[in-house]
């Protein structure tokens, strides 16, 4: 763990020159996707940050009003900022900023998907669990050639499946390149999901 930057973070060099921005769900911290990081893709840097908005104690990215109803002004607050940080930290290990893909779950999900919406070219592609509409921006930015995997659990009790679809749309109207993936699953990924992502991982 390291707290020489702007986040408290885990870094852990890998051989390859892709990184993992790996951002964790609600109540999680730096530690938490280490494995599933190294799981997807066992070449990789991976870099995890710890979320530094506390709810009732619970580390998160962003605030939240309720359930679904996100703190839109925080949450563009945020994720410049972690933008950022993502800069500071490419230059700080030294690794590729034109690399740099996102692996996230949950609320780590949908400040990932913020990254791509406000800040992009940080993200060269992403993978996100259990994703929602973070926010509409105006414009919306051009991300074609950017690569983006959802998955998502058509039993998740937090993410409908229409809140899905809008997710899709909104992406798929910036030029992005989508593979979505649906299972019969909760708010939690599934073993198929992770070999889902391994897979699709392999053709960067």
């Amino acid at each position: 763990m390291s707290q020489s930057l702007s986040f408290i973070h885990e870094f852990v060099p890998g051989s390859a020159k892709r990184t993992l921005l790996l951002l964790h769900g609600t109540g999680g911290n730096e530690h938490d996707l280490i494995p599933l990081g190294r799981s997807v893709d066992p070449e990789a840097n991976l870099i995890s940050p710890r979320g530094k908005v506390l709810e009732n104690g619970m580390p998160r990215f962003f605030r939240r009003f309720a359930e679904g109803l996100f703190d839109v002004e925080d949450l563009k607050k945020r994720t410049t900022e972690l933008a950022d940080f993502v800069a500071e930290a490419a230059r700080h290990y030294g690794f590729d900023s034109g690399k740099i893909f996102g692996l996230g779950y949950s609320n780590g999900a949908n400040i990932a998907a913020s990254l791509l919406l406000l800040r992009p070219g940080t993200l060269r592609a992403a993978i996100l669990f259990r994703p929602m509409v973070p926010l509409v921006p105006e414009p919306l930015p051009d991300l074609t050639g950017v690569q983006i995997l959802i998955a998502a659990g058509d039993q998740d009790p937090f993410v409908p499946v229409f809140e899905t679809e809008r997710l899709v749309a909104l992406l798929r109207s910036t030029g992005a390149d989508l593979t979505v993936c649906r299972s019969d699953a909760g708010h939690r990924f599934t073993r198929d999901e992770v070999e889902t992502a391994k897979r699709w991982i392999k053709q960067f």
